[in-house]
């Protein structure tokens, strides 16, 4: 049994000299002897003597202990509360949003099924009321929330890049355009129209504009003053624009389905039946319903990205951007010496537009004929295969290459992911119900075969251009490698040949990173004129998923109409959305 007395003994043993570091000694000495005699005596009561009270005191070197765990406790907490408000305000504008976009898709789909019940002006009344609000809070934030005192510290310089800032105001623009023929064209008809159907886009033409000029110049702000406030009026803006792009697919829906199932009746009985509101023969009649037409799948791409803009900006609500975040450069976009990359995407935007017109001309005089289908999937699964060895070469490049990954917090990038991933499931769920269909059907003939290659490569392309974007936006920009030479302490010959040895090492690894950035470089320019084609040709109105038949007869008509409307957008939006992907890409080649 361990004996306070015996430690006493032979601590204290060897000092026997009055000298002053003697006397230290002894006194530390007898300190950590009092301090474990104490903690002894608390231990083992009845062997110290059981009935001598414990020592009441506790040494005073805890109570300095404790001063700093009470104040380190105290830090924590107040950080923990921070993060607890941000997340609680995170949740509950979430929650805001979520009740406010179901609430408008009831409507929406309340319209579709039951259009005696809930009419297009109720669902047009109700978008209106929103846009009132979000403008309201937009005007509040710029004059107000802003203005404060330490309001924007940090901007994120990740978020809200030059060409989806360019993306934004292009669609802003044809929306603008848009909704003036459309009032051009409703005017016109005036007399078979409501004075809501003039009224709603006359709303949304000043909402178009202020929100417009509003995240092209806020989209970095990281507000630290009215959070919630802030993360509100967001996501009720966001859930505005979520229901606009809804409500523009089920509108470009009955548009398409008027087309493609009404139109050779309405032919056959033009010369018999007459309607107030057929468009008369008037130059301003057809320009209106024309750049209508044309203008519109830019409204749905304007909603989704400022959807996604918006959802950024709430992210980096409170967000504090560290130095290193912040003073990170960017690497400068340049074309120079790239050959093969722009020349291959370039002849492929140069065929895809020739028979795009072609496919048009048919469509606009009958339904496209069957050699129409075959050249424009023979066009796809020529191209498809293309991008996809395209895209496996990058990613077998981003392998072989020596960057770091860049492991920064950046909602931006997150955003980008989850957008690439999530619109993509639109193409690839087309995809695959056309498989299925064709499978079971067992066609022989040669059209439901390309149909059926073009299928599977477009779900392959999808994958593996998916894997590429994605390794390339985690990479950190590509810097130059260099090599320090060492020392050398020997005759001049030996330090020579080690310095030529040097020399060449760094000479053989700045060439072959140089190739690999030239690669990765041709192969992003490359996907980048692709994608563009694939997103024109779907944008204007090419739609062989729906008109080939194939699909239609096997899945009935309302089925198909439905997966395909929810497929094409989504669709379209993933050519777009890839394409500033794939610049970031080149960027940081």
């Amino acid at each position: 049994m361990w004996n306070p007395n015996y430690e006493i003994v032979q601590l204290t043993g060897g000092l026997e000299t009055n000298s002053p570091s003697n006397q230290a000694a002894k006194q530390n000495s007898h300190s950590a002897i009092d301090h474990k005699s104490a903690m002894w005596q608390r231990r083992h009561p009845q062997e110290a003597g059981g009935d001598q009270p414990e020592a009441p005191a506790q040494p005073e070197a805890w109570k300095i202990r404790y001063e700093k765990s009470w104040l380190h406790r105290h830090c924590s907490s107040l950080l923990r509360r921070d993060k607890q408000a941000q997340k609680a305000g995170q949740l509950f504008s979430g929650l805001l949003a979520m009740n406010v976009v179901f609430l408008g898709s009831a409507f929406i789909c309340s319209m579709i099924f039951n259009k005696v019940a809930i009419t297009l002006g109720d669902v047009w009344i109700f978008l209106s009321i929103l846009k009132i609000l979000a403008l309201g809070w937009i005007a509040y934030y710029l004059l107000f929330t802003r203005r404060k005192p330490h309001a924007v510290l940090y901007r994120d310089g990740h978020a809200g890049p030059v060409w989806v800032k360019g993306s934004l105001m292009l669609f802003g623009v044809c929306s603008i355009l848009l909704n003036v023929f459309r009032i051009g064209y409703d005017i016109i008809h005036l007399q078979c129209k409501s004075q809501l159907e003039i009224l709603f886009p006359c709303i949304e033409i000043p909402f178009i504009c202020i929100q417009t000029y509003f995240i092209w110049h806020h989209a970095k702000d990281c507000t630290q003053v009215q959070h919630n406030l802030t993360r509100c009026g967001l996501m009720l803006t966001m859930a505005t624009n979520l229901l606009l792009w809804l409500l523009a697919v089920t509108n470009d829906s009955v548009h398409r389905e008027i087309d493609s199932e009404l139109n050779k009746l309405m032919r056959a009985f033009e010369g018999n039946r007459t309607s107030s509101c057929k468009c008369p023969n008037t130059i301003a009649c057809k320009v209106f319903q024309r750049g209508y037409i044309l203008l519109y799948p830019f409204n749905t791409e304007y909603c989704l990205i400022s959807c996604s803009m918006l959802y950024v900006m709430w992210k980096n609500v409170g967000r504090r951007i560290t130095q290193n975040h912040a003073a990170r450069s960017k690497p400068k976009f340049e074309i120079r010496g790239l050959i093969f990359g722009p020349l291959l995407g370039i002849s492929a935007v140069i065929i895809g537009i020739c028979i795009f017109m072609l496919y048009q001309i048919q469509a606009a005089n009958s339904s496209p004929s069957y050699h129409v289908f075959i050249l424009y999937y023979s066009y796809y699964i020529t191209l498809l295969p293309l991008m996809t060895v395209g895209a496996l070469a990058g990613t077998i490049i981003h392998g072989l290459e020596e960057r770091e990954l860049d492991t920064l917090k950046n909602p931006t990038r997150s955003l980008d992911v989850i957008l690439l991933m999530g619109a993509a499931l639109g193409q690839i769920g087309i995809s695959y119900f056309s498989i299925v269909a064709i499978v079971a059907m067992n066609p022989k003939g040669l059209l439901n075969s390309i149909i059926l290659a073009y299928s599977v490569c477009l779900i392959i392309q999808h994958i593996t251009q998916n894997i590429f974007i994605i390794e390339g936006l985690h990479r950190q920009p590509l810097v130059e490698m260099e090599t320090k030479g060492e020392k050398c302490e020997d005759s001049p010959s030996k330090a020579y040949s080690l310095e030529i040895r040097q020399e060449i090492r760094r000479a053989s690894q700045a060439y072959v990173q140089n190739w690999k950035r030239k690669a990765l470089q041709e192969i992003s320019s490359f996907l980048i004129m692709c994608n563009i084609i694939l997103w024109i040709m779907p944008s204007f109105g090419a739609h062989p998923e729906f008109e080939n038949g194939l699909e239609k007869s096997f899945y009935g008509y309302s089925t198909w109409f439905a997966i395909v409307n929810f497929g094409l957008p989504l669709g379209v939006f993933y050519r777009m959305h890839s394409v500033g992907d794939l610049l970031e890409v080149y960027r940081s080649a």
